[in-house]
């Protein structure tokens, strides 16, 4: 006849601290996809609600067993939102963060339990029992010896991982943020000679003091460069940048009529007459009218273009080569580490 043994866990709230560390020393080390989840899961949605049930109700028979699952849950989803939305004010919503404030959570939780369960009696206390078919007394004494072992040393493994955690974090996400302020209000087209006025904005995430520069380049060519912007970590930068752009670029008209049809019969205009090529050079984009083209090659006075004109041009149609302005962000770490590093920020 098969003996059933007892194994009784008098204090459920140090296994699930000991879980709540061994996760955490998965995600810091093994990375385990199987585990994490098994461990994440009662992590975020069971022992959170468990221990505060713990806390609240101390003795075994204040409420039942599916009432304490159930409570268990329910406060998990509630506890679990409410330390991210406190952790948002005093710290920030990342991993490590959440597992840490979880963990001191559950542990202070535990720690109240288990001050209140020491004034009830003794059979009074919640226990979880689980029975196992096993043959033998001496299997049990030593099935008990081997999981308290295993216990003191996973826990004690455990701790000094947490404190190695604490101690040394894991860096999060570095990126600088490079933007356009009003986007939309800014000027799509630029003059020869005209002041242009760009406000820009930077944001620091590389997790150490930054200095920044800002350079602005027309046709590849140089034309303004800002002074160094120095930003802290999580720290922000808006301003305006001016320039004037003062390139030479082609400006020249049509000598003769650009017309896309012929015969009733629509067609596309590839090559196209001009007074001077002068600055005009192939892959240059320049506008005829309200058209726009880009160049393919001059030769001579004939301009030809990578997709043909569909619209019609009289002699005399002026035609403009276009510029782009590059707006090229230069990140310099102050600890002087690495080298420059360029943001490219097209308008």
């Amino acid at each position: 006849m098969r003996k059933i043994t007892e194994i009784r866990i008098n204090n459920e709230l140090l296994v699930i601290n000991v879980c709540s560390l061994v996760l955490i020393l998965i995600i810091s080390f093994a990375d385990i996809e199987g585990l994490r989840i098994a461990l994440g899961l009662p992590f975020l949605l069971f022992f959170p609600g468990y221990t505060l049930i713990a806390t609240l109700f101390p003795r075994k028979g204040d409420i039942g067993v599916a009432e304490r699952t159930i409570l268990s849950i329910t406060l998990s989803v509630v506890v679990t939102p409410a330390v991210a939305f406190v952790l948002n004010f005093v710290w920030v919503i990342e991993l490590y963060p959440i597992l840490v404030s979880l963990s001191l959570f559950i542990a202070v939780m535990s720690a109240a339990a288990w001050y209140r369960r020491r004034g009830v009696a003794q059979e009074d206390r919640l226990s979880v029992a689980i029975d196992l078919p096993l043959n033998g007394g001496g299997r049990h004494q030593a099935l008990d010896r081997v999981v308290s072992v295993v216990l003191a040393v996973v826990f004690l493994g455990v701790i000094a991982t947490v404190s190695y955690v604490v101690a040394n974090p894991k860096e999060g996400e570095q990126f600088t943020g490079f933007y356009i302020l009003g986007a939309e209000s800014q000027p799509t087209e630029l003059a020869v000679g005209d002041e242009a006025i760009v406000a820009l904005g930077i944001t620091n995430h590389e997790q150490e003091t930054m200095s920044y520069i800002v350079e602005v380049t027309i046709g590849g060519s140089l034309l303004k460069t800002t002074n160094p912007i120095e930003l802290g970590s999580g720290q922000k930068w808006e301003g305006e940048v001016k320039f004037v752009p003062n390139d030479i670029c082609a400006d020249t008209a049509l000598i003769q009529d650009v017309s896309p049809t012929d015969n009733s019969t629509q067609v596309e205009v590839k090559t196209v007459q001009v007074a001077s090529t002068d600055h005009l050079q192939g892959g240059d984009k320049i506008w005829i009218g309200q058209e726009s083209a880009v160049v393919q090659r001059v030769d001579g006075r004939t301009v030809t273009l990578n997709e043909g004109l569909k619209q019609s041009h009289v002699a005399g149609t002026g035609l403009t080569e276009v510029q782009k302005v590059e707006i090229r962000l230069i990140k310099i770490r102050k600890l002087g580490e690495g080298g420059e590093t360029s943001l490219s920020l097209w308008v």
